[in-house]
Parts: C-alpha cells; sequence; structure tokens
C-alpha cells in the first residue's frame, strides 16, 4: 500500500503546541498524528490512527492467541447496574453522567465490568460453560480534574479490557497466569522499555494485581525495585516493614521541655542538638514523631477527623494515602477544623490527646515503624512544648497502624535484606483477580459438577492502546522527532523524493511499486514544487518511520541511500536492488 503526502491529510507543524507538556505530546500534534479537541480529548489523524489500528492488532493477536473472543459493548450505560455495584456514587465526579428525554440516569462507560458480567449471567448458567475469557477494544470516558500529558491522561481513551470467568480460585489463577504471559508478549511485541510490578487493585477490588509500567522520566506513578532479589512494586503497593518491638525497660522517663519557634522538623532537630544533644549520636529528623490531622468522607457522606503519626523524616504520601482510605476521600485540615478542636495545638500535636484514650478522641493511626518500645520526640500538646523519650506501649498506645508514609530509595525491601531502588513510570496494563466482587453484586451463578448454585470468580486485565501510542512515543523519541519500533510504526518505509530533477521522481515511483509489490506499506514523500529536500528530510525524520529512503542525486550514479531512523546509520544501495535491500531490512 502507498501513501503519498501530497495526498495525505497531514500538516507538520515546526513550532511546539502550547499546551504540550511532554515530548510525546509535543511531537505526536507537530507531526501530525493527534490535535486537541478540547482539553484531554483528541482527534485521531490518519497517521496516528495507523498507529493506534497497530497497537490494536497486537493486542487482539495475542487475546486470540489465548482463546480469549472479542465482543464490543455501548459506551453509553444505564445507571442500574452501577447502583447494584455501589460504583454509581463510589465513581463521584469522576464519571459523566447523563439523563435523556425520559429523565433516566446514564453514563458514558469508564469501564465495563457490570456489563461483562451481566451478559455472561444472561446467556451462561452451568460450570460447562466456563472457563470463559472475553473482551474489548472501546472507548471509555473518565472526567479527569486535570487532564494532562496529551494522550497519557486524557477524558476519552481507547481502552481493552477483557475478563476471565471460572467457577473456583484454581481456575481464576490458571486464568491469570495466561493472561499474564499474553501481556509480556503483548508489551515485547510494542517495543519499550517495562516493568511489571505489584500494585494495588484500588477502585477495582480484587486481591492478586500488577501492573505493567513503561519506563518513562515523565510518568504520574512512582514504583520501586530491589535488586537484590527482583521485588518490584508500585508506591501504594508497598507493605512498609516493621521493625521488632524494643524493650524499654530501662527507658529513661518522657520529659516535657521547652522548644520554641519550632514551626519545623528541620528547626526542631536543630534546637534539640544545640539544648538537649544526645551522648550517643546527634538528633536526626527520624527520631521524631510527626502528627497530620486529617478530614476523612464516606461514600455515606459522614466524616470523621482522622490523626496519622508518621516519622518525621517523611511526609505522608496522598496516593498511598488515597489506596489505604478508599473509596473514602480525605482533605488535610483547615482552620475551620482546628476551632473545632481547641485541645489540638497547631504544629505541637502530640499522642497525648489523640486516640480513643486522649481527650480529643480523634482515632490515631501510625506508621508500621512506630512500634513498641521505639522512643521518640513529639508535640506535648502545648505552645513552644515538646515531649522526649515517649515511648510507645509505655506512655501511649495508638488505635492502629496506616500505610501513609512515602516510599523512598534506599528503604529496606519489605521481602529481604535488600535496598529498594525508586523510578518512575506509566501505566500501561494492569491484570488483577477480582474475585466474586461484580459476581455478587450482581448474582452471577452457575450450577457446578454436582448441580450446586455457586458464585462465578472473575479476573479482570485492562491495556490502554491510546496510552500506548504516547508512552511508546516517549519511550523512543530523540532530539529529532519520534522514532517507532518496526512494529507499531505507521508505514514500514518513507520513500524521500529529494529533488527537481524528473529522473530522480521517476526512480521514486519505480521504487515505491516495487516495494508496495513487495508487500510492504510505504509513504511516499512525492511533493514537488516549493517543498525542499530540507524539509522533506525534516518531515522524514519527525514523523519517525524506522527505514527511510532517499532517491535523489545518487540516481545518477545508480544508488540511493537507506538510513535506519533509529541508529542513523547509511548505506548506498544499487537502485536495482533496493527493493528486495529495503524489504530485507523490513523483515529482518
Amino acid at each position: 500500500m502507498i501513501s503519498r503526502m501530497s495526498t495525505l491529510f497531514v500538516r507538520t507543524l515546526r513550532e511546539d503546541p502550547a499546551d504540550a507538556e511532554v515530548p510525546s505530546h509535543r511531537l505526536l500534534v507537530r507531526a501530525g498524528y493527534i490535535r486537541r479537541a478540547a482539553p484531554g480529548i483528541y482527534t485521531w489523524l490518519p497517521l496516528g490512527l495507523r498507529v493506534l489500528r497497530r497497537i490494536e492488532a497486537i493486542i487482539r493477536e495475542e487475546m486470540d492467541a489465548i482463546g480469549a473472543q472479542e465482543v464490543s459493548f455501548p459506551a453509553l450505560l444505564p445507571r442500574e447496574p452501577y447502583e447494584a455495584t455501589g460504583r454509581w456514587t463510589e465513581y463521584g465526579d469522576g464519571i459523566f453522567r447523563l439523563k435523556d428525554r425520559k429523565d433516566a440516569d446514564y453514563l458514558l462507560g469508564p469501564t465495563h465490568e457490570e456489563m461483562f458480567t451481566l451478559l455472561v449471567k444472561d446467556l451462561y448458567s452451568s460450570y460447562k460453560d466456563l472457563p470463559l475469557s472475553i473482551y474489548q477494544i472501546q472507548t471509555k470516558y473518565r472526567d479527569e480534574a486535570r487532564p494532562r500529558a496529551g494522550l497519557l491522561r486524557g477524558r476519552e481513551f481507547i481502552m481493552k479490557d477483557s475478563y476471565s470467568f471460572d467457577v473456583d480460585d484454581a481456575g481464576l489463577d490458571a486464568s491469570y497466569a495466561q493472561h499474564r504471559e499474553a501481556y509480556i508478549r503483548i508489551f515485547d511485541k510494542l517495543g519499550f522499555e517495562y516493568v511489571i510490578v505489584r500494585a494495588h487493585a484500588g477502585a477495582m477490588g480484587g486481591s492478586k494485581s500488577e501492573e505493567f509500567l513503561a519506563k518513562a522520566a515523565i510518568g504520574e506513578d512512582t514504583y520501586v525495585t530491589c535488586p537484590a532479589c527482583g521485588f518490584a512494586a508500585n508506591v501504594e503497593a508497598v507493605e512498609t516493614p516493621s521493625p521488632p518491638p524494643v524493650p524499654y525497660d530501662d527507658a529513661p522517663a518522657a520529659r516535657v521541655e521547652n522548644t520554641p519557634d519550632t514551626p519545623t522538623i528541620e528547626s526542631l532537630v536543630a534546637l534539640l542538638n544545640e539544648s538537649f544533644p544526645r551522648e550517643d549520636r546527634a538528633w536526626a529528623a527520624e527520631d521524631t514523631l510527626k502528627n497530620v490531622l486529617m478530614v476523612v468522607t464516606q461514600l455515606d457522606g459522614s466524616s470523621e477527623p482522622l490523626a496519622i503519626g508518621v516519622p518525621g523524616d517523611r511526609e505522608v504520601d496522598p496516593k498511598r494515602l488515597e489506596a489505604t482510605l478508599y473509596p473514602a476521600e480525605f482533605r488535610p485540615f483547615t482552620e475551620e477544623d482546628f476551632a473545632k478542636h481547641p485541645e489540638l495545638v497547631k504544629g505541637y500535636i502530640g499522642p497525648g490527646v489523640l486516640g480513643e484514650d486522649g481527650t480529643s478522641g480523634i482515632r490515631y493511626l501510625v506508621d508500621p515503624r512506630v512500634v513498641k518500645g521505639t522512643r521518640w520526640v513529639t508535640g506535648a500538646d502545648e505552645p513552644g512544648r515538646h515531649v522526649l523519650d515517649l515511648t510507645v506501649g509505655r506512655d501511649f498506645v495508638p488505635d492502629g497502624t496506616i500505610e501513609a508514609a512515602e516510599v523512598r530509595a534506599g528503604d529496606p525491601c519489605p521481602r529481604g535484606d535488600g535496598i529498594l531502588e525508586a523510578a518512575r513510570g506509566v501505566e500501561m496494563g494492569h491484570i488483577f483477580q477480582l474475585g466474586r466482587k461484580f459476581a455478587e453484586a450482581l448474582d452471577l451463578k452457575v450450577l457446578d459438577e454436582n448441580g450446586k448454585l455457586v458464585t462465578v470468580t472473575m479476573g479482570s486485565y485492562g491495556i490502554g492502546p491510546s496510552r500506548a501510542v504516547a508512552a511508546i512515543a516517549e519511550n523512543t523519541l530523540d532530539e529529532i522527532g519520534l522514532c517507532w519500533p518496526r512494529d507499531v510504526a505507521p508505514y514500514d518505509v518513507h520513500v524521500v523524493a529529494a529533488g527537481k530533477d524528473e529522473a530522480v521522481f521517476a526512480a521514486a515511483e519505480q521504487l515505491v511499486t516495487e516495494l508496495a509489490a513487495h508487500g510492504l506499506d510505504v509513504l511516499y514523500d512525492d511533493r514537488a514544487g516549493k517543498v525542499s529536500p530540507g524539509v522533506k528530510f525534516k518531515d522524514a525524520e519527525l514523523i519517525g518511520v524506522p527505514t527511510i529512503v532517499t532517491v535523489g542525486r545518487g540516481v545518477a550514479d545508480g544508488v540511493i541511500e537507506v538510513k535506519d531512523r533509529r541508529t542513523g546509520e547509511r548505506v548506498d544501495i544499487p537502485v536495482g536492488d533496493a527493493a528486495s535491500h529495503v524489504a530485507g531490512v523490513v523483515r529482518r
């Protein structure tokens, strides 16, 4: 197949779009792959659509290979199934809701678990019908508060979601393993660096959960790995190792000291070292206990305060706290909240007023590192005063623990003696064992081999093809343009007719015809007139087809130039051998 630049619906740009935040967004717009229609909503142009379709073809090939069958659900969905599972409320402002002319409630599908479950319930009733895996590739809609980074976080996007249905947990384990292997094959073909990490199931619920992350410095997800044991996890899914309890029979008594003008942990540590030096070592931020106040709101609208105690050298990570508290929401204490609790002394809040036994009655949860016998410097619940050597188990007992503190490079690995390393990535796929959450809510049951009704167990497996376009671009681009892996590139070869001589265009025309006869998809820059060779070369590098063939002045000497876009390697090939040579390069 041959596409000609003279008629292709494309316009390349020399300047970056004003709203582009990341390199992939800038280049996809400049190279004529996408155009912005509204915040977080994009139009796919022919070049972009070809890349998207090639990614979808890879996904379909591997899903079909494991026996999954494709279906297609509507994007406009009724309220009732989502009401039954509680997600009509859980999604809050995150979904697009609308009413029809009869005042019935609908939503634009953010995800389709309910519809998959009801479809299987409608058609299947026996264990003989299972296991079953079905999937779709469909447009999803989520009302992102801050759409950003082009295709990486939008309000409308393409998603491949598949679901497995099994009679028992052993069947679910087998389906999960089968999908996981298919995902590895898919991501290997997509041609970018990725890592598989333990993940938090989030809104979907379920047990075992893993994410496939594209390695990218601009990624929104932070993950950690342990080179020593191979552990890898999204920070939301990291479980903080608790140190063993510490004997405190000989611990010094807690004492309150004047610590004026210490609004920050840094200023407190400096004063401690100046006025209350330790004999064994200097005071450090990790010796202090910082208590952070939040208001937690449940789905029914009820709210309660929550105090979180973390070592002073760490902050509360909003993503980790969100994952822990889901589906409840939270916000920091305001001045109005403090006014309702006069016993809380801002900047000097300590365990004395917190917890079920404290004067405030505010639930008090602490970091897993705050174990029995550990000694802390923390607020004394008086202005300008802190308490030293406050010992857990002797002087105060928290109401429980919570995973909320930030995870950092250099932390101990939860699984062994290794040290964690941190990096950033873009979530490209998420697989998890849903279990029976949706089947129970929607009464999906089948008769087992003994004639007894059993609830079906489900797995969920998602990939974002539209996000993949941006992630692949982000992972493979260079300083001059896009640089597509061969399996997803919009064309196999980009032929540039560089010159005004009719012999050049005749030779180029002959070459593209021969390349098409070899079964290759060819983008042919046949533009004449005022389009200079320099402009054509820049466009070829910007568009990023992996093989660029230049038909120019070398034709007079019987050669053309073949360039590898990714390595920059160039080689001159005799005109008569060019088509077979390029075909060999493409299929290598």
